[in-house]
């Protein structure tokens, strides 16, 4: 049994309660059991309105970085009314038609003209609608962390798409651990579970990963749906020093110099496999430029390529030059460094 406690007191029962759902909404049938099984088909009842529509704007909130109601965490009273009402039921109801397909209604909004429009805006149209509420533009904002880093190990080839499985340790700084945890410290995994997806990445509360924290990640300690979106310094640098993205540097300067025979193919494809289309000549002339000023460095102090090289624990290509690999990596953090690059545009 279970009780109300008297100002909490847990040896202070009062009335006594059984389970049932919010007064304001939908009743809970007779015929579903008093379990979590009812439970779960009280929410996905079409009677309900509340669970379609807080699924679909938090999609719509991933894609255009503010949902149709923006108070994601908050469908009451207190939540700021949808600037979209016969939008969000419609994208509720294809969303339940379809069988709570979630592919589905993912790609009804990514295929939208709305989602497709450029994301260029004109004085005008930032003075009446500076947060692009009435969408008459594209979304435009910094990806999450965890996109980010996931971004940068699919182009380079290390993701490991292996799905399941325990908690995986990628690379953290040495020391911090013992600074901030004692004991032996932080130990990281070998092969594989350094380059799985950051879903799969070992948190602890007081020792949040540090890189993700920088892109501002919450810590976990509460449940966070509305993501807070910085730009500071230290994303920076953390783009141009961390293990995983010079690790991830090499591994696509590998990837184009075994692809590519030319030296401007090679830059192309760099830049197709980041950004996801082909450099404008401008661009291309840039880049072109960079390598050669690389080129001619690494050339120069061979030492300094070797060490350049040395980050992380992905096997290297022994039969690619080291001043040649170096180069190329140089050019490839760059443009994992590029705005556009963690930008979604």
């Amino acid at each position: 049994d279970t009780f109300l406690l008297k100002r909490g007191a847990y040896d202070a029962p009062g009335e006594k309660v059984a389970p049932l759902t919010p007064a304001a909404l939908p009743p809970f049938r007779k015929e579903w059991p008093a379990n979590r099984l009812g439970l779960a088909r009280w929410l996905v009842d079409r009677g309900n309105p509340l669970t379609a529509r807080v699924t679909v704007n938090r999609f719509w909130q991933m894609l255009f970085g503010t949902g149709i109601v923006k108070t994601v965490e908050d469908f009451g009273s207190q939540g700021e009314w949808p600037v979209h009402q016969d939008l969000l039921d419609w994208l509720a109801v294809e969303f339940m038609e379809s069988g709570w397909n979630v592919k589905h209604v993912l790609k009804t909004m990514v295929m939208s003209a709305a989602y497709r429009q450029s994301s260029r805006v004109t004085p005008e149209l930032l003075e009446r609608d500076p947060e692009n509420r009435l969408l008459a533009r594209g979304p435009r904002f910094r990806l999450a962390p965890e996109m980010i880093r996931d971004q940068a190990l699919a182009v380079s080839g290390l993701l490991v798409e292996k799905v399941g499985g325990p908690s995986v340790k990628p690379y953290q700084p040495e020391g911090l651990w013992q600074e901030l945890q004692g004991g032996k410290g932080y130990e990281p995994d070998e092969g594989d579970g350094l380059w799985r997806r950051s879903l799969y990445t070992y948190w602890r509360r007081t020792v949040a990963p540090p890189s993700m924290i920088t892109f501002d990640s919450p810590t976990r300690e509460t449940c966070v749906v509305r993501e807070t979106r910085t730009n500071t310094p230290l994303q920076a640098l953390e783009l141009m020093n961390d293990v995983l993205y010079l690790e991830a540097s090499r591994k696509l300067a590998e990837r184009v110099l075994h692809d590519q025979p030319e030296e401007k193919a090679r830059v192309d494809e760099a830049f197709r496999l980041v950004l996801g289309r082909r450099p404008k000549a401008r661009e291309d002339a840039f880049l072109e430029s960079a390598l050669r000023k690389f080129s001619a460095y690494y050339q120069a102090h061979p030492a300094e390529a070797e060490k350049y090289l040395q980050q992380g624990r992905a096997p290297r290509d022994p039969a690619l030059s080291t001043e040649a690999l170096a180069a190329y990596t140089a050019v490839a953090s760059l443009l994992f460094n590029l705005d556009e690059t963690i930008t979604k545009e």
